[in-house]
């Protein structure tokens, strides 16, 4: 793995790669060695990963404290304990090519992969060595980038795991239906395609809204058919609108209103 490319090289390599430039070099080469690799435990990246665990927590509850100020104290650490999870550290680990830089013993080095517990506590090591070399700023230059993403993504399927599950829950105990949906269009290529989806429930179909998948489409049209059923303006729009500058459309969903679920709804 590592040894394939001088130490310079490799770390010339790792800070392109996470655009930071350290001023201390022990730091990075201490992160970026798993204790299999090092001379002794204290020359491993355990103790960087202890203190990159509590810095990317307080980054991400900031994060979430200031984005979503609707949600409740337990509503925030639910979302956190997703973002900082394990599988999505060393989602971010594989993404950075992180297997490619570390210093790992040779029974690692000869598996196939490395293992995700190990890949998620590199990245905590590489942000506790960001941290101390830069200060916080330096981190939230490296980390916002693909955490703000994942904090939306998870927010979004959360918030819209409440709109399908309130809809059914509505639609059994009012109408005695399950609700349906419908598939009514599809728009782009395979690797970037989006997906327009209507709520039906007993028969009457609502307006529909666009995802970038369908389980994000059907979130979003669960969420039109309850605005609608309590006779309110459906959030989400029915056109697909690409004209921002990074032609991404905002695929937002509002937070869960408390009357969607206490009203009288038509039949």
């Amino acid at each position: 793995m590592a040894e394939l490319q001088s130490e310079d090289s490799r770390l010339a390599e790792f800070q392109s790669r996470i655009q930071y430039q350290f001023q201390n070099l022990d730091l990075l080469r201490m992160a970026l060695t798993h204790a299999s690799g090092a001379d002794d435990r204290l020359h491993s990246n355990e103790r960087l990963e202890f203190l990159g665990d509590a810095v990317l927590g307080l980054i991400v509850c900031e994060l979430l404290y200031q984005r979503f100020p609707e949600l409740t104290e337990g509503e925030l650490t639910r979302l956190k304990s997703v973002v900082v999870s394990r599988s999505s550290c060393a989602a971010v680990g594989r993404e950075l090519g992180l297997p490619d830089f570390l210093v790992v013993g040779k029974g690692l080095a000869s598996q196939a992969s490395l293992p995700s517990s190990l890949l998620a506590a590199a990245v905590e090591a590489v942000i506790a060595a960001i941290y101390l070399d830069g200060g916080l700023p330096a981190v939230r230059r490296f980390a916002e980038p693909w955490l703000i993403p994942r904090i939306e993504a998870v927010a979004s399927d959360r918030i819209g795991e409440n709109y399908k599950s309130l809809l059914q829950q509505v639609s059994q105990k009012t109408w005695g239906a399950t609700p349906v949906y419908v598939l009514l269009e599809q728009h782009g290529p395979d690797h970037s395609k989006f997906f327009k989806v209507a709520a039906q429930v007993a028969g009457t179909r609502y307006q529909p809204a666009w995802g970038r998948s369908k389980k994000e489409a059907e979130q979003r049209a669960a969420c039109n058919a309850l605005y609608e059923m309590n006779h309110l303006a459906p959030p989400c729009s029915d056109k697909l609108e690409l004209g921002d500058s990074n032609g991404s459309p905002d695929f937002s969903l509002p937070p869960q209103n408390p009357d969607l679920s206490s009203s009288e709804f038509a039949s």
